[in-house]
């Protein structure tokens, strides 16, 4: 690397603090190297001065100055191995195409991205999603394993920074279905409850925050419940306002109506047996947002499988759900 580079930063290293990004990207380059390059404006993030301890968000771009041949070679990425049953599988998601983007509607139970004793993801698949660009399409964004739907993909780096400012200026209209146990009170309103790994960082179980806790996080999750079947059940959709970890999950539960199938948050009591499917019911349905060529962007994705049987089983209309958030202030 001779010139000034660009860096787009990944949907997976998203929320990492700059100087971590670097020692990942550039494991040779010292901390007080690093320091000094930060000082003297070298480095930048959007085009602006940044600290160390600056958090990244995906799609933002990291301005790299030329850090000497022993060091600015990236580490080299391990070699994906993708076969054709994957390739055609992952193809089959795609429910939108066009040069700046591409929308999958994930199925439940694949996971986004790779981690312990997770080995097929759906990162793992993107370089079938390449077609005819150049490069393969970015994660921008994510979804829990057990979560189906709309999943935008950037088929560029450019695209890739417009997606994630999106998404980082809550310029990104994200409306999820789930069929929870028993019915809010009141029908419509805004849970605003920050919330906090349990366990530590690492944790993936989060919690609603005590007060004054140093890991708490402002989570905000708009809801409107759609339909009631009875005293049992109910169809809300929710609209998150910020993207926290398991966030409508944790606020269903927090609420008091645990998201069926969602035995982490709900316990027992979020399996209520007959023939309603143990698999988690939450589903994002759609998304409005800016699109990188202009333009707003609209696009839902069809409910899968076990939820189409829960929705039939109750005589849930997926029309009934048109304009749930009328009156609700943003």
């Amino acid at each position: 690397m001779k010139e000034v580079a660009q860096i787009g930063v990944s949907a997976d290293e998203d929320g990492i603090r700059l100087d971590r990004w670097f020692k990942r990207r550039f494991p040779a380059l010292t901390h007080g190297r690093l320091e000094k390059l930060l000082r003297t404006g070298q480095v930048r993030v959007d085009g602006a001065r940044a600290k160390a301890n600056a958090r990244l968000a995906a799609g933002q771009t990291v301005r790299v100055p030329p850090l000497g041949e022993e060091i600015d070679t990236p580490a080299p990425k391990p070699e994906r191995a993708l076969n054709d049953k994957d390739a055609a599988f992952v193809r089959s998601l795609v429910i939108h195409k066009d040069k700046s983007l591409i929308v999958l509607n994930k199925p439940a139970g694949l996971a986004v991205q790779g981690g312990t004793k997770t080995e097929r993801h759906l990162d793992g698949m993107l370089d079938a999603l390449a077609f005819e660009a150049a490069e393969r399409p970015r994660l921008v964004h994510r979804l829990d394993r057990d979560t189906s739907g709309v999943i935008v993909l950037a088929r560029s780096a450019k695209s890739a920074a417009a997606l994630g400012r999106a998404f980082q200026q809550k310029d990104a209209r994200k409306i999820y279905w789930a069929l929870v146990i028993g019915t809010p009170a009141p029908l419509q309103g805004t849970i605003d409850l920050a919330l906090a790994k349990q366990g530590g960082p690492r944790a993936e179980r989060v919690s609603p925050a005590d007060a004054g806790d140093e890991d708490a996080q402002h989570a905000v999750t708009h809801y409107s419940v759609v339909t009631s079947v009875s005293t049992k059940f109910a169809w809300v959709a929710f609209m998150p306002v910020t993207g926290r970890t398991h966030q409508i999950r944790a606020h269903a539960r927090a609420i008091g109506t645990p998201i069926v199938g969602d035995g982490k948050y709900g316990g027992v009591t979020a399996h209520p047996g007959g023939e309603i499917p143990r698999q988690l019911h939450l589903h994002a349905r759609s998304i409005d947002l800016a699109h990188p060529d202009g333009g707003r962007f609209f696009i839902e994705a069809d409910l899968p499988p076990h939820m189409k049987k829960s929705w039939k089983l109750l005589g849930l209309e997926e029309r009934d759900a048109e304009g749930a958030f009328e009156g609700l202030e943003e």
